[in-house]
This record gives C-alpha cells, sequence and structure tokens, in this order.
C-alpha cells in the first residue's frame, strides 16, 4: 500500500529528529522535574509509567507538527485503558487510519543490549472481531497500520537522584536526570512481537526484548508475516492439543502452533532475546 509505505518514511523521518528534541548535549533528558508557583523544583521518579508519560507529554507538540505537515489529523484515545494512543486519520480521506501506540522501556543495565520490553496491545476481543469498537477508538481492521513510536534509554536508580529534595529554578543545571541516552524507532508492532504475554494475567502481546532486533524489526514472526502474527494471537491458549504423555495441554509457543498449522518452522525467528 503506497500509503502506508509513504507514513512509514515520514513517521521514521520524524523519529530521527527526536532525540535531540529531548537531550541535552551530553544525552540528558532535559525534563528535570517539576515545578510549582513558587518557583521550586521537584524531581521525578524513575518509575517506568511517570517518565512514560512525562515523555509523551513532551513528544506531543512535535507530534501535532508532524500530523499538520503530512497531512493528517490526530484522534487521541477518548479513554485511558483504548487503544490506540493516537490515531492518524488522512485529512482528505478519512478511510485510512494508522494505529500509533508509544512505547517506552529502559535498557538492562547489566546487558545493556537486552531492554526491559514492553506490551504491544490487547488480543482479546477487539484483535479477535476486528470490526469490534470494545476499548478501541477504530474498528482494528479499518487501520492500514499498526505502530509502535517505541523510545529505550538509560535509567538513573540509586543515590544520585533524591526524590525528598527540592531545587531553586537557578539549580536546573545542576539537577541529573532521571532518564538518558534515548533511542528512538518506528516499528510495525507485529514485527517486534515475542508469542508470549506481556504483562501477567492480562491479554496482552509481548515485545522482543533485544534491541538491535527491535530496532531492526526481527522479532518472532517477522518471517512468517503478519497473517500468522493475527492467528497466533487470536488462538493463543486456546487450541488444545495432546501433551504426548496421555494428557492434553493448550498451545503457547509459536513453534506448536506453526507445527500444528503444518507451516514452516524455520521461519520462526529465534527468541535470543532470552537465551542470552
Amino acid at each position: 500500500m503506497v500509503e502506508k509505505d509513504n507514513f512509514v518514511q515520514q513517521l521514521e523521518q520524524f523519529v530521527a529528529e527526536l532525540r535531540d528534541h529531548v537531550s541535552s548535549n551530553d544525552g540528558q533528558w532535559t525534563i528535570k522535574g517539576f515545578i510549582d508557583i513558587f518557583r521550586n523544583v521537584y524531581t521525578i521518579s524513575s518509575d517506568t509509567k511517570i517518565v512514560s508519560k512525562i515523555l509523551e507529554i513532551h513528544l506531543f507538540p512535535k507530534i501535532l507538527t508532524f500530523a499538520r505537515d503530512n497531512g493528517y489529523k490526530i484522534v487521541l484515545a477518548e479513554h485511558q485503558n483504548y487503544y490506540p494512543d493516537i490515531s492518524f486519520v488522512k485529512a482528505d480521506d478519512e478511510s485510512i487510519k494508522f494505529a500509533v501506540d508509544f512505547k517506552t522501556t529502559y535498557r538492562n543495565p547489566k546487558k545493556p543490549h537486552l531492554c526491559n520490553g514492553f506490551t504491544l496491545g490487547s488480543h482479546g476481543r477487539y484483535f479477535e472481531h476486528r470490526a469490534s469498537t470494545k476499548n478501541i477508538q477504530f474498528p482494528y481492521g479499518s487501520y492500514s497500520g499498526h505502530f509502535c513510536l517505541g523510545i529505550i534509554y538509560d535509567r538513573l536508580e540509586g543515590a544520585t537522584i533524591d526524590e525528598t529534595k527540592t531545587h531553586g529554578i537557578d539549580e536546573l543545571h545542576s539537577i541529573t536526570s532521571v532518564a538518558q541516552n534515548f533511542q528512538f524507532f518506528i516499528a510495525e508492532k507485529w514485527k517486534i512481537a515475542s508469542d508470549t504475554g506481556g504483562s501477567g494475567n492480562t491479554a496482552n502481546i509481548g515485545s522482543i526484548n533485544n534491541i538491535s532486533d527491535i530496532i531492526s524489526g526481527k522479532g518472532m514472526f517477522s518471517k512468517l508475516g503478519e497473517n500468522w502474527f493475527d492467528e497466533y494471537w487470536m488462538n493463543y491458549k486456546k487450541i488444545t492439543v495432546s501433551d504426548g504423555k496421555g494428557g492434553t495441554k493448550k498451545i503457547s509457543t509459536l513453534r506448536e502452533f506453526v507445527e500444528y498449522k503444518n507451516g514452516d518452522v524455520a521461519l520462526i525467528v529465534s527468541k535470543n532475546n532470552i537465551e542470552e
């Protein structure tokens, strides 16, 4: 689809510029905390949810400019648990829509080639029933593509950050940021998916966490294709097969599913993020 290819190219060019928008010359996040009316600065926590939300707010003016410059309207999720974060709707043809979710994670300090990973949206009702409007801004099947705007960073932990201390506004440059060394990427979510859930008991799709594979779009389904991704996650833990020991089990790995469907298991990209 030409429109999708154009959107990807535009988004990749845009993402390449974001690091300079959020970083100082030494790679630290330019956000140092929040300020009250008395000009006191309070440092923020390194909690991932807090960092993620503030990054979204920090980037949003740039997102608006990008959309306007490339002929898109932005529709934000009406509710906190709705998918996606942003719907890009073509201004001159509203049948063309792209789903974009912000995904933020941090590098493993002991294995910096790995990150903590993230979820890629639900594989529940709206994913299975592509015309459903439950917990989704527009029906899943109405989108021409589903993307992650990803942010990977180093987080600063330990005694360097004292959340109990306040600072004067003239001390801004001496405050150490809770995040640094940002790396931005854009990827279709099926290209960076793993075959396991992303968050405990909720019906979320998990990502791979090898950073180079994420940046390159080399997830477990990347050679099989998007149709395999869709079908696997629509049927995740729903198909019962023999366990070879006289009992039964639910299919919960991509290898089991591809074998069950008589597909080519050689096309499964190894989950080397776990093996390393």
